[in-house]
């Protein structure tokens, strides 16, 4: 399921235990991320999909959710 390979990945970048990686769970309030840490997490899904996202999209990016529909729409 694409959720999972999502929180493996988040958690892998952000060093959290994929438990705490939820749909709702935000990046920065929740997750102790920075800009650069979601850069580097939208790199890695690019990679794992072979999708490309746009930067201007990256920046909307507040949650895990937000992750998943991105994902999805691709």
């Amino acid at each position: 399921m694409d959720f999972d390979r999502i929180r493996k990945i988040i958690a892998s970048v952000l060093g959290v235990d994929v438990s705490e990686v939820k749909e709702e769970t935000t990046f920065i309030e929740d997750l102790g991320a920075d800009s650069l840490d979601v850069y580097q997490i939208m790199l890695k899904l690019e990679e794992e999909f072979e999708i490309h996202i746009d930067a201007k999209v990256i920046e909307n990016i507040r949650n895990v959710g937000d992750v998943l529909t991105l994902i999805r729409g691709n």
